[in-house]
């Protein structure tokens, strides 16, 4: 959240301010920071960072104290007022009460020797801050160049699983016709015992017309002979279609899937387990990271 604070001057209430004075306890804008400087040359003006939402004011932040910033708690290494060091615990005060506290004068020259190493450090650091940042960016390409391969490696590996899974399926729902068909009867079968009555009607007919025409002159003896034959042929067909169907109904479907029901769910079981994250090449990142967060 941008931080912005007005111009603590009424002619220039809607004007943003750039800094805050300590002395003063008053935020200025731009023309009143140029007038400031000029009188109060020794005073203690903070710019104010739009990244940051609070500034040093020179008071207590604790909620409901007012007091200046006089002393120091060793403990927490913090500012405090009188009201954080009071006996009298309540209210907001009291915080550091039990704590080691001293007047800030008595730590500003623990606090010089410190900033000594502190800006020593930070000039160390600098210098390999740089190259700490390119091996770290390095590894994360590395790594994610192997992250994705592997993800690309299972993608196929489960790809490839489904696949066969699919045909396995079609392979088995297949062998369920072919079995059906050959073990018992093909859907034909149906077919033709439907045609069946309208085939014994025909041929009923035609038998019975022939029979009631025994005394066929010989110019019409060729026709009756070839519809004798037909009505012979119609039976032949029709006895086998008849064994057939008698054979049908003398045998029941005894399918049935292996593997059974326990381990059909120790298979689904398998599958939910299937695979395995191994890290096999493991690079100490935790130095590099860490004196990434501590710079931030």
């Amino acid at each position: 959240m941008e931080f912005i604070k007005k111009c603590s001057s009424k002619k220039h209430s809607e004007s943003n301010a750039i800094c805050y004075c300590q002395e003063c306890d008053v935020y200025m804008c731009n023309k009143c920071s140029n007038f400031h400087s000029e009188l109060c040359e020794n005073h203690h003006v903070n710019n104010l960072n739009k990244e940051k939402n609070e500034i040093f004011t020179g008071k207590c932040k604790e909620k409901k104290h007012k007091d200046d910033l006089e002393y120091f708690c060793r403990n927490h290494n913090q500012l405090c007022c009188a009201a954080c060091i009071s006996k009298i615990k309540g209210k907001g005060n009291g915080q550091h009460t039990d704590c080691e506290v001293c007047y800030i004068e008595d730590i500003k020259k623990e606090k010089q020797n410190n900033l000594k190493d502190n800006i020593k450090y930070l000039e160390d650091f600098s210098n390999k801050i740089e190259q700490s940042i390119k091996e770290l960016k390095k590894i994360y390409e590395e790594m994610n160049e192997k992250k994705e391969d592997l993800k690309m490696k299972v993608s196929k590996i489960f790809t490839n699983i489904r696949n066969n899974l699919n045909e396995r399926e079609d392979k088995i729902l297949s062998d369920i016709d072919n079995q059906f068909n050959n073990t018992y009867f093909k859907e034909d079968l149906v077919q033709q015992c439907e045609k069946l009555p309208n085939e014994l009607n025909k041929s009923l007919v035609i038998g019975k017309n022939l029979n009631n025409n025994m005394n066929q002159n010989s110019k019409d003896l060729n026709a009756y002979i070839n519809d004798c034959i037909f009505i012979e042929n119609n039976i032949n067909k029709i006895k086998i279609i008849e064994k057939n169907i008698n054979k049908s109904n003398s045998i029941k479907a005894k399918f049935k899937f292996i593997p059974e029901e326990e381990e059909i769910n120790k298979f689904l079981n398998d599958i939910k387990n299937f695979g395995k994250i191994i890290n096999e090449d493991i690079k100490d990142l935790n130095s590099l990271i860490l004196i990434i967060k501590n710079f931030k």
